[in-house]
């Protein structure tokens, strides 16, 4: 057995409203206790600090905020998916025991992952999405970085993407996809009433101003598809100076998912 896991506390938050959750956290729960390990257990309205390495039941959704909040305690997170995607999660509930097995004899690596913050209080994960007060129309953003004009944008709103979240919404709308080692952020607009608008890949260094024009009261901005506030002026948008700890299965790396969740690059079948 991995001798970190000896003396560390852990912890288990699990998401109680996804189906098959009570029966993923048995599962563990005796994966867990059958060799001995002491750990905690948290809803993700209940989670707290002074864990060491923490195993997260749910869907993407879930483990982005786990993973969010335990950044600030350096705790390692690891999912188990019971979504549909689980592009950040590494098993599944059928193999739960095989996995906890692998963790303890040391055949994972942690991976420090990018986070965002914007004016200073709301992390992000994935990505910052920011759009107009009214969903009825669109809006012009200008778009600012180290403080420098970059150019203006009649869009349906603009997606400010880490590595780890260029392969969703991001994705989605266009965008390309980053390695998450990479030490870059992503902008990229939402349906821009323009052909010349293309995405834009920066170092993580800089730091992006996002305003609207006069007559635009405000706009809202959602933070990794979860937290969502008004913003009447402006916001910035930079490196968040902690990380994500992902901790990822030996087997489990970021070609491999590409192309067995996302079917990457897959030809047509005749």
């Amino acid at each position: 057995m991995n001798n970190f896991f000896t003396d560390k506390k852990l912890g288990i938050v699990y998401n109680p409203i996804i189906k098959n959750s009570s029966e993923a956290l048995q599962s563990l729960e005796n994966a867990l206790k059958a060799r001995n390990l002491h750990f905690e257990k948290y809803t993700l309205d209940t989670m707290q600090k002074g864990v060491d390495f923490v195993f997260v039941i749910g869907g993407d959704g879930t483990l982005l905020k786990a993973a969010r909040f335990y950044s600030k305690e350096f705790a390692p997170v690891f999912g188990i998916n019971l979504g549909r995607l689980g592009f950040l999660s590494q098993t599944k509930e059928s193999e739960i025991s095989s996995a906890v097995e692998k963790i303890l004899n040391a055949k994972y690596k942690i991976e420090d992952r990018l986070m965002l913050i914007s004016n200073d209080k709301v992390m992000a994960l994935n990505d910052f999405i920011i759009k107009g007060a009214s969903a009825s129309r669109t809006s012009r953003f200008y778009l600012s970085i180290d403080g420098k004009f970059v150019c203006d944008y009649l869009a349906d709103g603009l997606i400010v993407s880490t590595p780890t979240g260029s392969t969703a919404y991001g994705l989605s709308a266009g965008g390309p996809v980053l390695s998450p080692s990479l030490d870059a952020i992503v902008i990229v607009p939402i349906c821009p009433h323009t052909l010349t608008a293309r995405p834009l890949v920066i170092p993580s260094t800089e730091k992006i101003t996002i305003s609207t024009c006069d007559s635009c009261t405000s706009f809202v901005v959602i933070a990794d598809g979860q937290e969502s506030y008004t913003i009447n002026t402006k916001i910035d948008i930079e490196r968040s100076k902690f990380n994500a700890k992902l901790a990822l299965l030996d087997e489990n790396e970021f070609y491999s998912i590409l192309r067995n969740k996302l079917h990457w690059g897959l030809a047509p079948k005749g």
